[in-house]
């Protein structure tokens, strides 16, 4: 399993190798040594997601309060999606940037967030399945959004594509609001859960 850091801190590309036969394929998408390599630290599962999106649905920008907010590890086992990680951490070398992979059951990569990173991502064909292993459960009331087609965040979204958007999505404050709010996690408060996370 090979892995690199994306231009986001705390957040990890992952590419297994496949093992194509007579039969079919291969692969582990999620390998726990190379996350610790990667991370620091072992990836508790709370919960795991599953989604079937049409081509052009833009999902998030989500994100929980820290602690214990709610790292990812997210996996394309059908169809194709852009992903992408956005630094929503107050006080980070990297607040208010992003990054972007390309995820697909061809290269089977995955990526990987810690806890305080704001999660996206864009269906590019009908019926595209992401598959998402979760640090902690739904919490509702510790669950927030940003509004992904925020002018100023500019996230990577294909012209050719039109958007769907949920409601809630749609209306979630832009990055700017959400900070004036108080909404956003503090780089502060992330990387004393991490420490913590790797000093178990």
């Amino acid at each position: 399993m090979r892995f690199r850091a994306l231009k986001v801190a705390d957040a990890y590309e992952f590419t297994p190798r496949a093992f194509p036969d007579e039969r079919g394929l291969f692969v582990a998408p999620f390998q726990e040594d190379a996350l610790i390599e990667a991370a620091g630290h072992p990836m508790r599962v709370g919960q795991t997601n599953h989604s079937v999106s049409r081509r052009g649905t833009i999902r998030g920008v989500h994100f929980a309060d820290v602690p214990p907010g709610q790292a990812k590890y997210v996996y394309c086992p059908a169809g194709s999606l852009l992903d992408v990680v956005v630094d929503l951490r107050t006080g980070s070398p990297t607040f208010g940037h992003w990054d972007a992979v390309l995820l697909d059951p061809v290269d089977f990569r995955s990526v990987y967030l810690a806890e305080g990173l704001g999660h996206a991502f864009i269906a590019l064909e009908d019926n595209t399945v992401m598959s998402y292993l979760c640090s902690e459960p739904y919490n509702p009331p510790a669950e927030h959004g940003i509004n992904p087609l925020d002018p100023a965040l500019g996230l990577p979204w294909p012209a050719d594509l039109t958007p769907i958007v949920s409601e809630k999505d749609r209306s979630a404050p832009t990055l700017a609001e959400a900070e004036a709010q108080g909404l956003l996690p503090s780089y502060a408060d992330c990387t004393a859960h991490y420490e913590k996370l790797r000093a178990r």
